[in-house]
């Protein structure tokens, strides 16, 4: 999941190098704490955050059996 996250936020952000993406297992939910350049991050959540719910719908469709949630912060 990390991967495919890192891949997606890539191919959108100006400022590659600041895109990390922390993973964290709690119970049966992956946790996924998404890291980007200030500039980044309206790219990333887009207009009234269909970007953002546009990588979600990703994640929820690549792991139908485990729970993840994706967090976005400064």
């Amino acid at each position: 999941m990390k991967a495919l996250v890192e891949h997606i936020v890539k191919a959108l952000v100006d400022h590659i190098d600041y895109v990390q993406v922390e993973e964290v297992e709690e119970g049966k939910t992956l946790n996924l704490r998404l890291t980007v350049h200030p500039d980044d991050m309206g790219k990333v959540i887009g207009k009234q955050g269909r970007t953002a719910k546009a990588i979600r719908s990703v994640l929820y469709a690549a792991s139908p059996s485990q729970r993840v949630r994706l967090d976005i912060v400064d």
